[in-house]
């Protein structure tokens, strides 16, 4: 077995992929403890990996070209000895090999040529698999077994759970207290659930005791909670923006569930043990739902999905969101039990 001693490992995004790449991360780290781990992200989501258990330095890197070309110096002065891309993309490939790492891995089927780059090649033996298991895959060609679950760990400074507290208190919520977290927008237009409909969710678990309804999201998300808050007929907490990313583990970790599209936050809440309802339209829960046992996802059976587009073609759009009524929601919802704490 090899001894590697500087790795590299490439995924810059997006904030789901950074999450299901963290169980291969934690093998690496468990079959080279003296190895010096490096994880090249993008700035957007630098704060995230940087609490990631396992991790000596977060290299963040601009979104541009030139921005990636810029760290090429920097990343061969390293001289690192085993590279992993995730990412299996041109530009992710390219920098890889621009490091100047004797041994480069990655996907045999990864896109837009990246294979040409790799000096091993990792193959998937099915499309259908979730990403971590995919991920997985790759630590296992380096010499890193998965034993058994794969681990999700964060390693969060008591000032994050600080700053969560007292964001949470000037709201109105008391450490202990129980509180459901919302997630109403997705990158994708296709991904979102309709306004309405999470409304009329947040009301009736507001109604039916079930804490406060607590809506999270970026500062760019704000209209999309803001057409949910105005169709409620009671008032939610509203913490859109109001939080960094690297505080979105402690946060979710203190709620009682999140109801949420596909998207990043869903992807940490499960990381962080908080059981997830999610709704899903054109993606796929089985290569991208939420990991782990004790969450449950929801979605229209319509012959049409997973069609994986941004764009919806069928006559009636969105009907695989629109046909998940309110009603199933709130079914699952109340069903939820807090899981098994993980360890952060």
């Amino acid at each position: 077995m090899e001894d590697y001693r500087h790795i590299l490992l490439i995924k810059p995004s997006s904030l789901g992929d950074i999450v299901h790449a963290m169980p291969t991360c934690a093998a690496i780290r468990r079959a080279y403890p003296k190895a010096r781990l490096t994880w090249l992200v993008k700035r957007a989501w630098h704060g995230i990996v940087e609490r990631i258990d396992g991790v000596d330095r977060a290299w963040p890197v601009e979104s541009t070209a030139k921005g990636w070309l810029f760290q090429v110096p920097a990343l061969r002065a390293e001289r690192f000895d085993l590279v992993v891309d995730l990412q299996g993309l041109f530009r992710s490939a390219a920098i890889g090999r621009l490091s100047g790492s004797p041994l480069l891995v990655g996907f045999a089927n990864g896109r837009e040529g990246s294979p040409w780059f790799y000096s091993r090649r990792v193959p998937v033996p099915q499309l259908e698999m979730h990403a971590v298991d995919r991920y997985l895959l790759v630590a296992k060609a380096v010499g890193a077994e998965e034993s058994g679950a794969p681990e999700f760990r964060f390693r969060l400074p008591k000032t994050d759970h600080d700053e969560v507290d007292l964001l949470l208190s000037r709201s109105g919520i008391t450490p202990g207290t129980g509180w459901v977290a919302m997630n109403v927008s997705a990158r994708w237009p296709t991904k979102r659930w309709p306004a309405e409909s999470f409304a009329e969710v947040a009301d009736r678990l507001q109604q039916d005791g079930h804490g406060p309804v607590v809506m999270i999201g970026g500062p760019e998300e704000r209209a999309d909670v803001a057409a949910v808050s105005a169709m409620m007929k009671s008032s939610p907490i509203d913490l859109t923006g109001a939080t960094t990313v690297g505080l979105l583990p402690a946060l979710l970790s203190k709620a009682s569930m999140l109801i949420t599209n596909d998207s990043g936050p869903m992807h940490i809440a499960a990381a962080v043990g908080t059981p997830v309802v999610a709704i899903f339209g054109p993606t796929s829960a089985v290569r991208t739902g939420p990991y782990g046992v004790g969450h449950e996802v929801l979605t229209g059976n319509v012959p049409c999905r997973p069609c994986f587009s941004r764009t919806c073609h069928n006559t009636l759009q969105l009907e695989c969101l629109r046909t998940v009524l309110p009603q199933q929601v709130l079914t699952a919802a109340r069903t939820q039990r807090p899981l098994p704490m993980v360890p952060r």
